[in-house]
């Protein structure tokens, strides 16, 4: 009996012990990302606003700008269906397109269809 509640005690702990070790690989506040360059400036999983919001507020609607420049994650925020989702910023302090400071991101997603690449 003694060696079955040992067994199971060390079992927990081995299985906690790497979830921990799992954990700290996960993307955190504060990595640094680069936007990369897809066809047709077709970001599904990037969410830029639209032409219209940004010629509102004053920016330039262009996407030249925001290629291959580095942005910083600010927060996290994990999703109902297990997507994770960011706030990222530009890392020089810039706004995106002369009109916004914050753009959310499917996390997950963008890394693996390469609209953000790993620093």
């Amino acid at each position: 009996m003694k060696t079955s509640i040992f067994t199971l005690v060390m079992c927990c702990f081995l299985s906690f012990s790497n979830f921990a070790q799992s954990k700290s690989d996960a993307i955190k506040v504060g990595d640094v990302f680069t936007v990369g360059k897809v066809e047709m400036n077709n970001y599904k999983h990037i969410k830029f606003p639209r032409n219209n919001f940004i010629i509102k507020r004053g920016g330039i609607a262009t996407y030249k700008n925001v290629v291959n420049k580095e942005v910083k994650v600010t927060s996290l925020e994990e999703k109902k269906d297990g997507s994770l989702e960011a706030v990222i910023q530009l890392t020089s302090g810039r706004y995106f397109f002369k009109s916004h400071k914050y753009i959310k991101v499917d996390l997950n997603k963008a890394l693996n269809s390469k609209e953000l690449i790993a620093s």
